[in-house]
């Protein structure tokens, strides 16, 4: 664990923490932070303000940023004529709020109070901010900090764009799943993590100067009328109503909390005053919150123009009646002049005592100095889209949607994913949008997957044709797209859930929610699926993250906020991860602004022409936090890099197939790394390579020659002989070599015969070597009884979920998903694309022991991950690790050799292949083609870099020259350290103070 997630969360920690437990009684609550102002600046304003302007104190007027100049000069006339209190931002974009905020602030007498209903962020009102999650989805989140993260952040956006009071957060404990207002909105049903949750958010508010506002009191949970249009009733009792409702209320208010919103509701059992909603009733305002449950903060009215209360009370009327009940901030007033006019008249009359005007007076006052308002300074705008959704923004964000997705059900423990070798997958999107193309393309990440698109609306014959296509198929992914509104099913039809349970009956059936909890009330069938994840809502990371928790990416540890689906509230099941996670550098400890370098990196290599394109790739603690591709299959720029590309990866085939292929040998028993060549391979008894041992052939010290270039046994003056080659394909021209180029059956038993013949340079003496592996080959091949390419694939790739880890690409890939290599003017005449570069592998049918593999990045990652777990990946074991620590090791230290069986490592000197930076028990592999391939065990880190440098030259030396792969390696390990660093300094810094 990170030192800062120890430490940094530990304050938030300790406050919710003390917290939790018994209701503290009003006599013990903390005063909401700003009642303790006082000063000069009060006193002043209290003495100069006329009656009219303390009455305007206390009203709050909605203003739109999204609304044109004469919507703003209504505004700025309210604030010159009326000198009102405050605002309350609606609709609009951060800049033109933040303008209009100086603009107004400039005006005012006295400078404005500022709130917003910002549940969800400042996004929930304005445009191009980070939106954070609906609190239902809060509510499956089990780490309570990272609720108060959330608020710390939310306090952070409101400053930024001018914004004091925060409409947040909702505290109503949601018992009815029919409810039109409140909903997705709640934390859930359960008042003690409602509670908690509540606590944390409020906390993040008010320890970072917003002040936090818990609705809507007494309790709009358990309503099916929506007071914006109607006036709902709660036909509880009292003693259920303090039980329940008020029990959030009684936590909070003792532990300081600022401000609430008082609902329009009708409660009979505490005020049964036909028609008086909750907002307008001296019983629930003034006795109940302020008597019974002791809160001295400020007590804002929702919103005086929705029906709930407009329809019963005109204008003016009902601003009095809510003052009278205990209210302190009258929000959206219909009509200023007139409220102000009536209420004015109310206290000259001695209907309404002064002293209660002024004690609320004094409080927003007393707000506006804790605000700081008394040296109020102009809102900056430069940049401001760019600070608000600032990196630790998107990382809270994804913390909190990563923890709270729930597994509900997992029969047979199906998740995470495994045995991926034996499933034909496909994955459905029902009814989705854009934010459904992020499932399907983070499911593709780890496995072969067919793609399936169909809507809630869908005829039957759409839907018939759908169920036919998935027969083929033993595991069905579906993805629900739906809403979060209960009206409309939640956006989910009946036929959507009708055929799903059809496919469930004879398919393997794991379903993604991506929609309100409460539309699986509707799902006869839901109990029989195989898996379901709850996902709540249905947006990009919840897309994005459902998809690694179905293979493993991330664990399961969100519970259900509600009763839903015949689950109670609280299930969630946990699962494990068990294979590589997709997410944030910050995540992992790395500085996101040194990271950044390797960009500059690989664009300065494109730029010098040291290859057209390249794919990188960087996994700490199997977590991807680096992954981009750069540039163009060519120079002429005509197909840009994809991450799904593949990459001839060369020499990095060496450790991708043939020596986890010999350490599979060796866990069989079938070889040792002592025995001696002749063991195994009867035609070199007679040779030269009769005591040749496999460690010094591995390690490169046994004294072959680096290559043999067995092309040229195959030309005549310069051109092929057509004795051997073929254009076309036929029985005795099996193997294809390039584009219409075959090569004769019989080409194999002579490259036997010549490499016996030139394969030896010297005995036990270092030298790099390709021709060792022409006999692993042959070694493998005999052991498991098929060709190198089967063996590694159904041992490796397919289990692995590395479909794009292959032998011979153009077979299933098309060349778009390729870039090319040389254009070999010398063997093969023609440009290489989607065959093997190397001359060697190519007369092999593209299949060898040291090159001939294609890769993408991202698959390659995989292999070279279950290396770095010790033989694990996916849930499952591919090699012992005893195995793989003997192949990695270096086995000639003493002879100045730092090669391991196979691998390489890194050197004691500065032209090693890779930077200083890495571990000495590091190991991987270069590639000619420009491609490296690298693992790190002591830091847990995976760095893979693929390109084409030959294109179209093969003497193209650049990459090598400009020490691209090692100076982004270096990158990595700078930014790791330099976070590392950070981390320290931030925890020191909190520990000081």
């Amino acid at each position: 664990m990170r030192i800062k997630s120890k430490f940094i969360w530990l304050f938030p920690l300790l406050v919710l923490t003390l917290s939790f437990g018994k209701n503290q009684s009003p006599e013990t609550s903390e005063l909401p932070p700003y009642l303790n102002e006082e000063g000069p600046w009060i006193d002043s304003l209290m003495n100069a303000l006329t009656l009219e302007e303390k009455i305007a104190q206390l009203i709050m007027y909605p203003v739109y940023s999204e609304k044109g100049e004469e919507h703003f000069q209504q505004i700025e006339q309210l604030i010159e004529q009326h000198k009102i209190g405050g605002v309350i931002y609606m609709q609009g974009g951060p800049v033109r709020q933040a303008q209009l905020n100086n603009r107004l602030q400039a005006l005012s007498k006295v400078p404005l109070v500022t709130s917003i209903d910002g549940e969800w962020g400042v996004s929930m009102r304005l445009d191009s901010v980070i939106r954070f999650p609906r609190q239902m989805l809060l509510g499956a989140v089990q780490y309570d900090s990272l609720i108060y993260e959330m608020g710390v952040e939310i306090a952070r956006q409101c400053r930024l764009t001018g914004v004091h009071v925060n409409f947040a957060p909702v505290v109503d404990i949601n018992v009815n799943p029919k409810n039109p207002v409140i909903n997705s909105r709640s934390f859930g049903e359960q008042p003690e993590v409602v509670t908690e949750k509540s606590l944390a958010y409020m906390h993040g508010l008010q320890d970072n100067g917003v002040l936090a506002c818990a609705k809507h009191f007494p309790g709009h949970g358990d309503t099916d009328k929506d007071s914006h249009f109607d006036l709902p009733a709660v036909q509880h009792s009292y003693n259920r109503i303090d039980s329940i409702e008020l029990y959030p209320y009684k936590a909070l208010i003792a532990k300081g909390l600022g401000s609430v919103m008082v609902a329009h509701l009708y409660i009979p059992s505490l005020d049964n005053t036909r028609n008086r909603a909750s907002s307008l009733s001296p019983a629930v305002v003034s006795d109940l919150l302020r008597d019974t449950l002791g809160f001295k903060g400020l007590a804002f009215t929702d919103a005086l123009n929705m029906r709930g209360v407009s329809k019963y009370y005109d204008p003016g009327e009902v601003d009095l009646l809510a003052l009278e009940a205990g209210n302190d901030i009258l929000l959206f007033s219909e009509n200023v002049g007139k409220a102000i006019a009536v209420i004015r008249k109310a206290i000259e009359k001695g209907k309404y005592d002064i002293a209660v005007l002024d004690s609320k007076v004094k409080k927003v006052l007393q707000l506006k100095q804790w605000l700081g308002l008394h040296h109020y300074q102009a809102l900056e705008t430069e940049d401001l889209a760019k600070d608000l959704n600032n990196r630790n923004a998107d990382l809270i964000n994804r913390r909190l949607v990563q923890n709270a997705l729930t597994v509900l059900l997992n029969k047979d423990s199906i998740l995470p994913i495994r045995g991926l070798d034996k499933l034909n997958i496909a994955a459905v999107c029902v009814g989705g949008k854009g934010e459904s193309d992020v499932f399907q393309t983070t499911l593709d990440q780890y496995a072969q997957v067919a793609h399936y698109d169909i809507s809630h609306a869908a005829s039957a014959t759409e839907i018939q044709g759908l169920k036919a296509s998935l027969a083929n198929h033993n595991l069905v992914l579906v993805g629900v797209h739906g809403s979060v509104n209960p009206r409309g099913n939640f956006g989910v039809s009946s036929a959507t859930m009708q055929w799903i349970t059809e496919v469930n009956s004879n398919q393997n059936v794991a379903v993604a929610w991506f929609a309100n909890p409460y539309g699986l009330d509707r799902f006869s069938g839901v109990q029989n699926l195989d898996a379901l994840v709850m996902a709540y809502q249905d947006n990009p990371l919840t897309n994005e993250y459902a998809a690694q928790l179905l293979f493993g990416g991330i664990e399961a540890k969100g519970k259900l906020p509600v009763t839903a689906g015949g689950f109670n509230a609280g299930a969630g099941l946990v699962t494990s991860k068990t294979r590589m996670k997709y997410g944030m550098p910050e995540e992992q400890g790395f500085n996101y602004e040194r990271l950044q370098y390797i960009d500059s990196i690989a664009l300065e290599g494109i730029e010098a022409q040291a290859y057209p394109g390249c794919q990188i790739l960087v996994a700490k603690d199997g977590n991807v936090i680096y992954s981009k591709s750069f540039g163009h299959h060519t120079y002429e720029k005509k197909q840009e890099v994809r991450s799904t590309d593949l990459y001839d990866i060369a020499s990095v085939t060496k450790v991708s197939a043939s020596v986890p292929s010999l350490m599979k040998l060796v866990e069989m028993e079938k070889l040792t790394l002592d025995d001696y060549l002749c063991y195994h391979l009867d035609y070199v008894d007679s040779t030269g390579y009769l005591n040749m041992n496999l460690r010094d052939m591995l390690a490169h010290t046994a004294g072959l020659v680096s290559t043999i270039f067995y092309y040229t046994h195959t030309m005549k003056r310069g051109q092929l002989d057509y004795k051997i080659y073929s254009t076309e394909q036929t029985e005795n021209y099996p193997y294809r070599v390039a584009e219409e180029l075959f090569v004769h059956k019989s080409i194999k038993d002579s490259i036997r015969s010549w490499t016996v013949k030139h394969g030896i340079h010297h005995k036990r003496e270092y030298r790099y070597s390709d021709v060792g592996f022409y006999f692993y080959r042959d070694i493998i091949e005999k052991y498991f009884g098929k060709s190198l390419d089967l063996v590694v694939d159904s041992l490796f790739y397919r289990p692995l979920g590395a479909h794009r880890l292959t032998y011979n690409p153009i077979d299933n890939f098309s060349k778009n998903e390729i870039p090319p290599t040389e254009n070999d003017m010398i063997f093969r005449k023609q440009l290489i694309h989607g065959y093997v570069h190397d001359q060697g592998a190519s007369m092999n049918g593209g299949v060898a022991g040291h090159a001939g593999l294609f890769a993408s990045a991202n698959d390659l990652a995989k292999l070279f991950q279950m290396y770095i777990n010790w033989g694990t990946y996916g849930g499952e074991r591919y090699i012992k690790e005893e195995v793989i620590k003997e192949f990695v090791k270096c086995q000639f230290c003493e002879e100045d050799n730092r090669r391991a069986a196979g691998f390489d490592r890194r050197s004691t000197s500065e032209s090693g292949p890779t930077c200083n930076c890495v571990s000495w028990e590091s190991f991987g592999h270069t590639g000619f083609t420009g491609t490296m391939a690298w693992a790190d065990p002591n830091e847990d880190i995976v760095y893979i870099f693929l390109s084409n440098r030959i294109y179209p030259d093969a003497d193209n030396k650049k990459l090598i020259k400009m020490d691209i792969r090692t100076r982004i390696q270096q990158v990595v390990y700078d930014a790791l350290a330099l976070g590392n660093k950070q981390d320290l300094h931030q925890v020191m810094g909190s520990a000081q103070h």
